[in-house]
């Protein structure tokens, strides 16, 4: 696909300097710019590049002025990074937007789907499934009985959507993710085997969710396994049974939430997090990597460490940490010196 810098200028509201008729068919950084690539300028640091890159348009702030000559074709926006990422944004809309039905596919008689959908091939589609409108699922994906999704999704291939499970409109689902697998439930019985316990509920995801390559959503055991509007989640992350995960909270990757606990909205929890189940984790919490939550959180605390206490202390702890064979040793040479002085 090839774009003028004239239609790229009218799509971000852009000012021209240079040849509006100059065309461009891929994306570069600046500093790799080649003939024929859009990139763009946001960060000072990356200012020289511009002299030198070989891209054919650049995006740039609107207070840019050039100090010397260069050869790239310029659209000047209000924020450069925010019109660079809207550009990117209709990229995909572009690159994406198939249409149709491959073969082979299995799709019972009993599913409905929308307009302008696209089902890949080697795709299976169980009874009573309801499929919205511009719906994108790729090869090899798996959509169980009686599964709903919404206007807008694309879940990409090899994800398996387990039956009874709900994805709600405008959703990405990665490669590989499974949604709705049995939760992890088991008790021994007198002798010390473990026996299954049936996990009978579902996974529901609302509008506007992310979710990572290889993330996998446990179906509750009864109930639901609920991911609210908004929220992102990175790849490979477990999420046991009946976690809730509140609005827009966003969860690195190979974060591990085990069964029942709770997780209120506008969250960070930076990557490696181990979260024990059954608790309650308040609104605009935010844990760094690799941390270990043991117990409930109040909302808007700041946490790091295993197990994880407050941020501040911490940082404060931490240098009494790295200094331990120099505290013991001062504490060694004062037990010395208190026993000569006896």
């Amino acid at each position: 696909m090839k774009f003028t810098a004239h239609q790229i200028a009218a799509l971000l509201n852009g000012e021209i300097v240079g040849d509006e008729n100059a065309e461009v068919h891929t994306l570069s950084k600046i500093e790799e710019g080649k003939k024929g690539s859009l990139t763009f300028l946001s960060n000072p640091k990356y200012t020289p590049f511009i002299y030198s890159t070989d891209a054919t348009v650049t995006i740039v702030n609107d207070d840019f002025v050039a100090e010397k000559e260069i050869t790239t074709t310029l659209i000047k926006v209000a924020n450069a990074y925010a019109a660079f990422s809207t550009l990117l944004e209709h990229y995909n809309l572009i690159k994406n937007n198939k249409t149709g039905i491959e073969s082979p596919v299995s799709i019972a008689d009993s599913a409905t789907y929308g307009e302008d959908v696209y089902i890949g091939a080697f795709t299976s589609i169980g009874e009573n499934v309801s499929i919205g409108n511009n719906v994108k699922i790729y090869p090899n994906c798996f959509i169980g009985d009686n599964v709903t999704i919404g206007d807008h999704t694309t879940i990409f291939a090899g994800a398996k959507i387990y039956s009874d499970c709900s994805v709600g409109s405008h959703c990405t689902i990665d490669a590989s993710v499974v949604v709705g697998a049995d939760g992890f439930g088991f008790s021994p019985d007198e002798n010390g085997i473990y026996k299954k316990v049936p996990q009978i509920g579902n996974v529901i995801i609302e509008d506007h969710v992310d979710i990572g390559a290889a993330t996998t959503i446990d179906r509750a055991t009864l109930g639901s396994t609920l991911i609210k509007k908004g929220v992102k989640l990175d790849n490979q992350i477990q999420i046991a049974h009946n976690v809730v995960i509140g609005e827009n909270t966003v969860i690195a990757a190979q974060t591990g939430i085990a069964g029942s606990t709770k997780i209120g909205k506008n969250c960070q929890i930076g990557g490696q997090v181990g979260i024990v189940g059954h608790i309650t984790i308040g609104n605009n919490v935010k844990i760094q990597a690799q941390s270990g939550i043991s117990k409930s959180i109040a909302d808007n605390e700041v946490l790091q460490g295993t197990p994880a206490f407050g941020y501040g202390d911490y940082y404060k702890s931490y240098v009494h940490f790295k200094n331990l064979p120099q505290l013991a040793k001062a504490i060694e040479d004062l037990e010395k010196k208190a026993k000569n002085d006896n």
